[in-house]
């Protein structure tokens, strides 16, 4: 990746000295840039450079998201091949989409721990008459009410 980006500056600015090219993980990753000419660019370089050490990017499973795009919506293309636009896409567990805001990744965060909390509510919820007179019994006599085992005396 080094070698694909080490002659131009088409990242995004990460910090006043610095940019961000691309986020990687294991066998993944993401291409970063603020024209449709740098992804361009990009996406050949570093197609090329891989394909140096015999490694070939799928174009089927490779997408294009465009956030807060306005101007040019010339189709990002390898060997001649458009890409496929999305409206989204989940890296990390996170959903990244074209409004580059964070309103669906936490919806969905939300949506799923309701979900798990739903689960464990009949775990949690100890309203049922047995658990609460075994409670009190225990309050009032400093004991359970139910019978001892003979191991336990």
């Amino acid at each position: 990746m080094k070698a694909s980006t080490a002659q131009k500056r088409n990242g995004i600015q990460w910090t006043l000295w610095t940019q961000l090219d691309d986020l990687d993980f294991a066998d993944d990753m993401a291409l970063l840039s603020h024209t449709q000419q740098q992804m361009q660019e990009k996406t050949s370089t570093v197609a090329n450079n891989s394909a140096r050490f015999g490694l070939n990017i799928h174009k089927g499973k490779s997408k294009v998201l465009r956030t807060n795009a306005t101007a040019n919506t010339t189709p990002i293309t390898l060997d001649g091949e458009a890409l496929q636009e999305v409206d989204n896409f989940t890296y990390l567990g996170s959903i990244v989409d074209k409004q580059g805001g964070t309103d669906v990744d936490v919806r969905v965060r939300i949506g799923k721990a309701r979900a798990a909390f739903l689960q464990l509510k009949n775990v949690w919820g100890i309203s049922r008459p047995e658990h609460q007179h075994q409670a009190q019994d225990f309050q009032h006599h400093g004991r359970a009410s139910h019978p001892r085992r003979t191991s336990d005396i």
